[in-house]
């Protein structure tokens, strides 16, 4: 571990790595540093915000209770004036290797990110998520250190936003790295919504003319994919308030309506109304296609992935 984190300080500035060394000396003392940002913060830094605060608080106490995970804390979170400046880093670490230092990803993702506050926005959108939606989720830290649906995500907005300024190779190189980092593979093309979990996201695969909406929950082993070598607009095109259960192939350029569910290991082939429960192989609504039965509350944000078992399936154990 001690290299990995060694790692993630070599953009800090001589002031920040001997504050660093300091720390790892006195671990103790990590809950006195950067709680409060600084008045000349860079543009990168934004303005306060709740999120990042209590993702500060989160780190403190967690200090607090395991004092090991001090030095790693505090380059990965506590060193930070933003949580722009901590999302940089986290990804720049778990996405470098040794023909590609974290000092150059660092860079890079902090350049895109100064001129993207959309994607600074989302971000918090999604850890906002995470933390509702997945009862596994403890903590905005736990999420933000350790789920690698979302830095997966948060590494795709990056590389989306590299796509669209015709800096193709870069982001592909990106989406190279995170599906080796991260076993999620999404195009830098695909277009993601706010709000969006990646549950457990093993597997995930999004192609290049995807679209997901907001607030849309994804669950691992899902494929957004086309149906054969044809170019153009190909891939599904997911409402907001869409549950994708696991292991789902939902495959061409067809439309998953608005709050609709599909429920795990379906293979969806045509549209899906809004409001309604595809299931199977191939998938079939739930009520039949000519009244099917509407979902009441947004699966996107419920993860009710069974609730219509009760009154479709003759399935016992």
């Amino acid at each position: 571990m001690a290299p990995c984190i060694y790692t993630s300080n070599t953009h800090l500035s001589q002031d920040d790595n001997s504050r660093f060394r300091y720390m790892n000396l006195f671990p103790d003392r990590i809950s006195r540093t950067h709680i409060t940002k600084t008045s000349n913060s860079s543009s990168l830094d934004g303005d306060d915000d709740d999120v990042w605060i209590k993702m500060l608080k989160e780190a403190q106490s967690d200090v607090e209770q395991e004092s090991i995970l001090s030095s790693y804390y505090y380059s990965s979170i506590t060193s930070h004036r933003s949580l722009a400046s901590a999302l940089a880093n986290i990804l720049s670490v778990k996405l470098s290797t040794l023909t590609l230092p974290s000092s150059t990803l660092f860079e890079l993702f902090t350049s895109v990110l100064q001129e993207s506050p959309e994607i600074m926005e989302s971000v918090k959108r999604d850890l906002i998520a995470a933390k509702e939606r997945d009862p596994a989720c403890l903590s905005y830290v736990h999420c933000f250190l350790s789920f690698k649906g979302f830095l997966a995500c948060q590494s795709h907005r990056i590389a989306h936003k590299l796509w669209t300024q015709d800096r193709k190779i870069l982001a592909l190189l990106i989406q190279n790295r995170v599906s080796e980092a991260f076993a999620v593979d999404i195009h830098p093309g695909a277009k993601i919504g706010r709000g969006v979990l990646l549950d457990h996201a093993t597997g995930v695969v999004i192609g290049e003319t995807a679209v997901v909406g907001d607030n849309v929950s994804i669950l691992h082993g899902v494929t957004l994919g086309g149906t054969g070598k044809q170019c153009g607009d190909r891939h599904p095109k997911i409402g907001d308030g869409v549950l994708i259960g696991a292991g789902s192939c939902i495959l061409g350029n067809i439309t998953i309506g608005e709050g609709a569910k599909v429920g795990s290991g379906s293979v969806v082939l045509k549209d899906v109304p809004p409001r309604t429960t595809a299931v199977g192989n191939p998938a079939r609504l739930i009520g039949g296609k000519e009244n099917p039965k509407r979902v009441d509350k947004i699966p996107g944000l419920t993860m009710d992935q069974t609730s219509y078992l009760t009154e479709w399936s003759d399935y016992v154990i």
